[in-house]
């Protein structure tokens, strides 16, 4: 017994230690045993934000949580190349050099694009896919008949807004959106730190880059049964939740059998407003 404890400790010690010219573009941190289930947290987050879910699935040996702090984030060093296409590619590898079957694939926001981008050009590699609010083309949930041309102009003038700025008036615009995102201070202020450790050139990068993409035509290609879950109490005072909520069903009406399911009580920031609510629907969709 004592030589399999030890033996399932390095497994779980090299898996979760692998050297990290294997994939730059993001560290892991690997918890429990089981099947994989792979967590992504979002822009400018670390790895952390996943700490109630990997309590939550990944003690009673059913799970082993992989998670992720993508490069540039929260301290992680930033690397040259554009990130997005670099995480895909280096996480595809991770799936394939771990042998994994068909892992879980759980995104929150930056995270859920990710998996979704994973999942429409590796079909094979996702078992089963949850996105944590966010949508196949942000740039079109206001305009869902916006051009590709029209969206790089957009994630254009958005770069180059962002880059004038200074560095208080960048930290005021985080500040501010923060505010929309999260709802407990002491969760805002967490969310913060990690992104004041962020390197600016890369958030202003990704976030211009998701910017100008539309994955609405790709996600048909996702084979993994699929769970989406949205919020909309932060803009009720501009939308009704039937508006908001079409708004999500529109976007991923290319993805066969994808359920969506909104949040009430909660922002953008599910795992930290209504973690419950959240575990809930998962526990339901992966059983």
């Amino acid at each position: 017994m004592l030589i399999k404890a030890i033996a399932a400790f390095a497994a779980t010690f090299m898996l979760g230690h692998a050297a990290a010219a294997e994939h730059p573009a993001f560290k892991v941190d690997v918890t429990g045993t089981g099947a994989p289930l792979i967590l992504i947290p979002g822009l400018g987050s670390s790895g952390d934000v996943w700490d109630g879910t990997v309590k939550h699935y990944c003690g009673s040996g059913k799970y082993q949580c992989h998670v992720l702090t993508l490069a540039g984030f929260a301290g992680q060093p930033a690397i040259e190349e554009p990130l997005l296409p670099a995480v895909e590619q280096q996480l595809s590898d991770y799936i394939s050099a771990n042998r994994f079957t068909k892992p879980v694939i759980i995104g929150h926001s930056l995270g859920g694009f990710l998996g979704m981008k994973l999942a429409a050009d590796h079909p094979e590699q996702v078992g089963q896919l949850v996105i944590v609010d966010t949508l196949p083309a942000l740039g079109a949930a206001q305009v869902p008949s916006v051009t590709p041309a029209q969206l790089k102009e957009m994630a254009a003038s958005m770069r180059a807004n962002m880059q004038a700025q200074d560095a208080a008036t960048f930290k005021a615009a985080q500040m501010k959106m923060m505010r929309t995102m999260i709802t407990r201070q002491e969760d805002i202020d967490k969310a913060l730190a990690r992104g004041g450790l962020s390197d600016r050139r890369t958030v202003i990068d990704v976030m211009a880059d998701m910017t100008a993409t539309d994955l609405r035509q790709e996600i048909s290609r996702i084979k993994a049964p699929t769970l989406v879950l949205g919020t909309w109490i932060a803009y009720k005072d501009f939308a009704p939740k039937a508006a908001i909520t079409s708004v999500y069903t529109g976007q991923y009406a290319q993805l066969k059998g994808a359920k969506v399911e909104m949040a009430d009580n909660a922002r953008h920031f599910i795992m930290y407003d209504d973690p419950a609510w959240m575990y809930d629907r998962i526990d339901n969709f992966l059983n």
